[in-house]
């Protein structure tokens, strides 16, 4: 899986920079407060990170391949941490928001809550959390040798209720990348009284 990221930096960078990431990053922004704070797990080459700075905020990023952590520091001109997000302390430092845009698709299903409960260790109180994965069943391998696990939408709202979140957006749509592809996409909220509860659907 690593090695994909590794030493695939350059494609993966060209396959996923040009795509507009508004419709899915703006649900987290409504949320948000000029100049907050927002980390970025598995950034990549700095897309996300890119449009956040570009809407006044303040963007770090974290990212397990040299290669895309690199692209990310020249594409966001930001702080970029290095390192494996399944071992690192998120505590270090806290967050106003932390953006998971597809970065636990590669986590089995039975480590997921344990990863999930680590990074958000870096959310600070009242802090908000975008999370997107694969809905289906099960996981599959594709030809680059990575492996892909799905979840349903249930199973995803009782973790994050477990961990004491409320819902404010819930979409679910059509991947940007492979029409095959559907994500579950949250903005979640932690220790924050009275959030709206949200949900619906779209292409």
């Amino acid at each position: 899986m690593e090695d994909y990221y590794h030493h695939h930096h350059t494609v993966y960078h060209k396959k996923t920079f040009h795509i507009d990431p508004s419709s899915f990053l703006e649900p987290l922004r409504r949320h948000l407060k000029p100049g907050d704070k927002i980390l970025d797990v598995g950034c990549g080459s700095g897309r996300d990170l890119l449009w956040f700075k570009t809407h006044g905020f303040r963007v770090f990023g974290f990212e397990g391949s040299e290669g895309l952590a690199g692209l990310a520091r020249r594409n966001a001109d930001c702080d970029i941490i290095e390192g494996d997000f399944e071992n690192y302390d998120f505590s270090k430092q806290t967050f106003d928001a932390i953006l998971l845009s597809g970065a636990l698709v590669h986590i089995p299903h039975a480590r997921l809550e344990a990863v999930f409960k680590s990074i958000v260790n870096g959310l600070g109180e009242g802090g908000n959390v975008l999370v997107s994965l694969k809905e289906g069943c099960g996981s599959s391998s594709d030809g680059d040798g990575r492996t892909f696990y799905f979840w349903q939408d249930e199973d995803l709202r009782d973790i994050f209720l477990k961990h004491g979140f409320k819902i404010l957006d819930f979409h679910r749509g059509v991947s940007k990348v492979n029409e095959k592809d559907i994500w579950l996409s949250y903005v979640l909220n932690r220790g924050f009284e009275g959030s709206r509860i949200q949900g619906f659907e779209g292409g």
